[in-house]
């Protein structure tokens, strides 16, 4: 092996124990297109609840998660809410919505703690023009959350709540990566956009028919099989879809 060959091949070894690469995205990069963005990448804890961007406020970072879930919600005038887009270790944000306005499309919340990668918003720009694979590693994960987005539409519009709520509690599971999810009936049903009793009677029914188990601000999937059965085709749709574009972005 030669010198140039034993520094790439010390670079990667360095750059795999890198605490960054627990996003999936940023884990498929080479060690030279890594390297490009490492110096900027910071480490960042985020808190159930906590609002990352505003409707309308200046995107500043491009966040890549790590163990960390977050929502992105449309907020009526009448103060109800419904998700739109979820972003977890497969995945970024801060960035496709802001190639031209930087303007937020929506209120982005964290729905499960956890850690994340961020980097100026200017920098993943300068990576996305002069970085080839970088750019098209970006427009795969496009493709891919644009699908995500269009099939959830269909699926809030045909579908029913029980079949939607196991989609979430299962598509959170894929991204957090654990069968205990630090969910509460109130979030729930935020993110479905129904009544809290409707999310309740609904979880009921899954803990009573032993899919789930059901503590204080915890849902437990006991029977992953039993619970895709339940859901919808929506869930293995979109998992097969980001497979497809971003091999190894799904467990």
């Amino acid at each position: 092996m030669t010198p140039v060959q034993n520094g790439t091949f010390a670079m990667a070894q360095v750059q795999l124990d890198s605490p960054h690469r627990s996003n999936r995205l940023l884990a498929a990069l080479d060690p030279e297109d890594f390297a490009c963005l490492e110096p900027h990448l910071n480490l960042v804890d985020l808190q159930r609840g906590q609002v990352i961007y505003e409707a309308g406020e200046t995107i500043q970072f491009t966040y890549f998660p790590h163990n960390a879930v977050i929502s992105l919600v449309t907020v009526m005038l009448d103060g109800k809410s419904a998700e739109m887009a979820t972003f977890g270790r497969e995945s970024l944000f801060g960035l496709v919505s802001a190639f031209v306005s930087r303007s937020s499309f929506g209120r982005y919340i964290v729905q499960v703690s956890g850690s994340a990668s961020r980097i100026e918003l200017d920098w993943m720009n300068d990576a996305f023009r002069t970085r080839p694979s970088i750019q098209q590693l970006v427009l795969r994960f496009t493709e891919a959350l644009l699908a995500q987005t269009l099939q959830s539409v269909a699926c809030n519009a045909t579908h029913s709540v029980e079949a939607r709520c196991c989609r979430w509690i299962l598509s959170t599971r894929d991204r957090w990566g654990s069968d205990e999810l630090p969910l509460t009936h109130e979030f729930l049903s935020e993110m479905l956009g129904v009544q809290r009793s409707t999310v309740s009677a609904i979880t009921r029914t899954l803990h009573e028919a032993g899919l789930i188990s059901q503590s204080r601000g915890v849902i437990t999937i006991v029977d992953h099989r039993g619970l895709e059965e339940t859901s919808c085709e929506c869930y293995e749709i979109i998992r097969r879809k980001f497979s497809q574009l971003l091999p190894h972005s799904m467990p």
